[in-house]
C-alpha cells in the first residue's frame, strides 16, 4: 500500500509537472526559447517567438520570421476528441528576405488568411489571398492529413506581379482566371476539373529586345486549358491565341502508368519570339500539327510541317523518352527561307529534298540512311561578291547536288555529287568518325574554265583544270592533290602547313598559255615545289630541257648583232626561284653547244604584275645583255651590244686595212684590240 501511494504521488507530479510547463504561462516561458531556437535552426533566419500561449483547451502563437514576415496562429483544441478549430494569417510583406527558407529568390509580399476546423482524421482548410493582385479563395479537405479534395477560385491575378515575385522580368502582363474544383484528388480516384482563362494578354517588347535582341510587334494573346480528371485519366483541351503564334492541343492523358493520345498544331508568325522558351535563335514563320500516342516503352510522334515552305512529315518513336527511330520525308524546302530562319545571309537559292530512314537512334548504336538532293539551284552573286570583298564580280552560278550517307554507329560515310557552271566536285566515300573527330574523303574537281574563277584569283587564267586525291583530318591535316596538267603530270601534298609539289613533264608553253604570259620559250619541265601556307613562303628547284625559243624581240636583236639565230638551237639548264608572298625572285641558267642565257636575282610582283630582270645571253662568243623592267605582259627591252659592236667594228676595220695595207698591219692591230 505504501508502494502503491508512492507511485501515485509520482504520476500526479509528473501530471502536474507536465501541465505546468506545457499549459501555464510559467512554463511556456520556459520552453519558448527552446522552440525559438529550433525554430532559427530549421529557418536559418532571426526568428522571434514574440507570443506563445498554450493552455489545455486553447493557444496563441505569434512568430516573426524577421522584420515584416509574420505567421499568426490561434484557436482551440481538444486533447481527448481531437478536434480544433484554429484562425491563422500568414503575412510575409519582404519575400526577399527570406531566401534562405525559399531556397529561391523571391520578391514583393505575400498574404493569406483563414481557418482549419476538424479533427486529425478529417478537417478542412478556408482561406484567402491577394496573391499577385488577384483575389483568391481556396478550400482543402484533409483526409488523415492527406489532401483529398481541393477547391479553388483565382480571379484577375496579373501576370506581370506573379513574374515579379518569382524573380523574373516582366516578359508579358495579362489577367489569370483560375478554377479548380477536385471533389476527390485520391490516386486513382480522381473526379474534377479545372479551368484557366489568360486574358488582355501583351507582350512586353521592350524586355523581349534588350534580353534577347528580337524586335516584336505589338502582341496581344489569350489562353484556355480546360481539363476534366475522372479515375487515372485526364482529357484536356488546351488553345493559346495570339497574333504571332496560335498552339492548340488536344487528347487524354493516364499519368500513372503514362499513356497519352493526344493531338497538337502550332502557327508561328515569328519563331523569333518564342527564343526565351526554346533556346533557340531562328526567325520566320512555322507551321507544324501531329499527334502523339504510346506510353513510357513506346511512344509515337508523328508530324506535318512546312518547314521553309516546304512539305515535311516526320515520325519518331520514343523508348523511355529517348528516341529509338526516325524517318522524316522533306519535299521542296526552299534554301533561302531556310537561310533566313536560321538568321544567316542570303548565300543562294535552291529546293532542297531529304529522306530520313534512322532505324535506330541511339547515338552508340546509330543506324540510318539519308539522301538529300538540291536542285535549281543559283548563288547569289551579288552577296558573295560583297561578303567576301572580291574585286570583281562573280559570274551567275548555277548548282545543284546530291547525296547519300550511310549511319553505323560512330562511323558516317557520304557520298556526293555536286555540279555547277563554276566546278564539278565529286566524292566517292567521304568517312566521319564520330568518336574519333577523324574525317577522311576522296575527292575529284574539274574546273571547265580557269577564267571564271579571276573573281578569286585576281589572275586571268586560260583553259580547265581536273584535279583529284585524298583528304585526311585527325590530329595533322594531311592532302593530295594529282592531275595532268600542262602537257606534264603535277603530284602534291600538304602535310598541315607544309606544302610540298612535284612537277614532270611540264610543257612551259602550256603553262604560260594557261597564265596568259607571252609564249617565249617551248621545253620541259621538272621540277620540285615547296612552300608553306602559314608562313607564305617556298621556294622552287626545276630543270628545263629541250628547250627552244619562239619569236621575240630579245633574240631577234642577238640575231642582228650577233649574227646568230638562237632559235634554231636547243637549251637546257636550271631554273630555282623564292617565293615571299607575292615576291618572286628567281634565277635562270640555260645552255646549249655554242651559247647560253643566264638571267639572276630576276624579281617577279604578282601581285602588281610587274618584272625587273637582266639577261645575259652569250651567243657563240658574242655577249648581249638584254633589260626587261615594267608590266610583265608589256616589258620596257633595253639592249646593251658595245661588245658586238665593237667586236664587228674590229672586223670591218681589219678587213678594210688588210686590202689596202696588208697582212702584217692587220696583225697590229689585232694586238691593239
Amino acid at each position: 500500500m505504501k508502494y502503491l501511494t508512492w507511485f501515485f504521488i509520482g504520476v500526479v507530479g509528473i501530471f502536474i509537472f507536465v501541465y505546468v510547463i506545457l499549459f501555464t504561462g510559467f512554463g511556456n516561458s520556459l520552453i519558448k526559447p527552446a522552440i525559438e531556437s529550433k525554430i532559427r535552426e530549421e529557418t536559418k533566419l532571426d526568428s522571434k517567438l514574440k507570443v506563445f500561449s498554450l493552455s489545455m483547451s486553447d493557444f496563441q502563437i505569434i512568430l516573426q520570421l524577421n522584420e515584416n514576415n509574420t505567421i499568426k496562429a490561434a484557436g482551440t483544441y481538444s486533447i481527448f476528441s481531437k478536434s480544433f478549430d484554429i484562425q491563422y494569417s500568414v503575412d510575409l510583406g519582404e519575400l526577399a528576405t527570406l531566401q534562405p527558407l525559399t531556397v529561391m529568390q523571391l520578391q514583393d509580399a505575400f498574404f493569406t488568411e483563414g481557418s482549419v476546423q476538424g479533427n486529425d482524421k478529417l478537417f478542412t482548410v478556408l482561406g484567402k489571398s491577394d496573391v499577385a493582385k488577384s483575389k483568391t479563395e481556396y478550400k482543402i479537405v484533409m483526409t488523415d492529413f492527406s489532401p483529398t479534395a481541393v477547391i479553388a477560385k483565382v480571379a484577375r491575378a496579373d501576370l506581370a506581379s506573379l513574374l515579379h515575385m518569382i524573380n523574373q522580368k516582366p516578359y508579358a502582363s495579362a489577367q489569370v482566371n483560375l478554377n479548380v474544383n477536385f471533389t476527390n484528388i485520391t490516386p486513382h480516384q480522381l473526379d474534377g476539373d479545372i479551368l484557366l482563362v489568360t486574358k488582355n494578354g501583351k507582350l512586353n517588347a521592350s524586355v523581349m529586345k534588350k534580353d534577347f535582341n528580337i524586335t516584336i510587334p505589338p502582341t496581344a494573346f489569350a489562353m484556355n486549358l480546360d481539363a476534366k480528371l475522372k479515375g487515372d485519366a485526364i482529357d484536356y483541351r488546351y488553345n493559346l491565341n495570339s497574333n504571332l503564334a496560335k498552339m492548340t492541343s488536344q487528347g487524354n492523358i493516364v499519368p500513372a502508368p503514362l499513356h497519352v493520345k493526344a493531338k497538337y498544331a502550332l502557327h508561328v508568325k515569328e519563331l523569333a519570339v518564342l527564343k526565351p522558351i526554346t533556346s533557340a535563335d531562328i526567325r520566320g514563320k512555322l507551321n507544324l500539327n501531329g499527334t502523339v500516342v504510346g506510353n513510357k516503352e513506346e511512344m509515337i510522334l508523328k508530324g506535318k510541317s512546312d518547314l521553309a515552305a516546304s512539305n515535311t512529315a516526320f515520325t519518331a518513336t520514343l523508348h523511355d523518352f529517348a528516341p529509338k527511330s526516325i524517318e522524316a520525308d522533306i519535299e521542296g524546302l526552299k534554301l533561302q527561307k531556310l537561310l533566313y530562319m536560321l538568321k544567316q545571309p542570303h548565300y543562294a537559292d535552291a529546293l532542297f529534298t531529304m529522306h530520313v530512314n534512322i532505324s535506330n537512334a541511339d547515338p552508340k548504336n546509330l543506324q540510318g540512311v539519308v539522301t538529300s538532293q538540291i536542285t535549281k539551284g543559283l548563288a547569289d552573286t551579288r552577296y558573295i561578291t560583297q561578303a567576301y570583298k572580291f574585286k570583281s564580280m562573280m559570274p551567275r552560278t548555277k548548282f545543284h547536288a546530291a547525296t547519300h550517307t550511310v549511319l553505323s554507329k560512330n562511323i558516317i560515310d557520304t557520298k556526293l555529287n555536286f555540279s555547277s557552271t563554276l566546278a564539278n566536285f565529286v566524292i566517292k566515300k567521304a568517312r566521319f568518325d564520330t568518336k574519333e573527330a577523324s574525317l577522311q574523303t576522296d575527292y575529284a574537281v574539274k574546273i571547265p574554265n580557269l577564267e571564271q574563277l579571276y573573281f578569286a584569283t585576281q589572275r586571268h587564267l586560260k583553259g580547265a583544270l581536273a584535279a583529284n586525291g585524298i583528304l585526311k583530318k585527325a590530329k595533322d591535316l594531311d592532302f593530295t592533290l594529282f592531275s595532268n596538267i600542262a602537257g606534264g603530270k603535277l603530284d602534291a601534298k600538304l602535310h598541315n602547313d607544309d606544302f610540298v609539289a612535284n612537277l614532270k613533264s611540264l610543257q612551259t608553253l602550256d603553262v604560260l598559255d594557261m597564265l596568259l604570259y607571252p609564249k617565249i620559250f617551248k621545253a620541259s619541265v621538272d621540277g620540285k615545289f615547296l612552300y608553306n601556307l602559314a608562313d607564305e613562303k617556298g621556294d622552287f628547284k626545276g630543270l628545263l630541257f629541250d628547250g627552244t625559243f619562239m619569236p621575240n624581240q630579245v633574240l631577234d636583236l642577238t640575231k642582228k648583232y650577233a649574227h646568230i639565230d638562237l632559235y634554231k638551237q636547243r637549251f637546257k639548264g636550271d631554273v630555282d626561284a623564292k617565293i615571299k608572298k607575292e615576291k618572286i625572285v628567281a634565277s635562270l641558267d640555260l645552255k646549249s653547244n655554242t651559247s647560253s642565257i643566264v638571267a639572276k636575282n630576276t624579281k617577279i610582283d604578282t601581285k602588281a604584275n610587274t618584272i625587273d630582270a637582266k639577261i645575259d645571253i652569250n651567243a657563240n662568243g658574242n655577249p648581249l645583255s638584254v633589260t626587261l623592267k615594267g608590266n610583265i605582259n608589256r616589258p620596257k627591252i633595253g639592249v646593251d651590244a658595245k661588245q658586238i659592236i665593237k667586236k664587228e667594228a674590229t672586223k670591218a676595220i681589219k678587213k678594210e686595212i688588210q686590202k689596202r695595207i696588208g697582212k702584217d698591219v692587220g696583225n697590229l692591230l689585232k694586238g691593239l684590240f
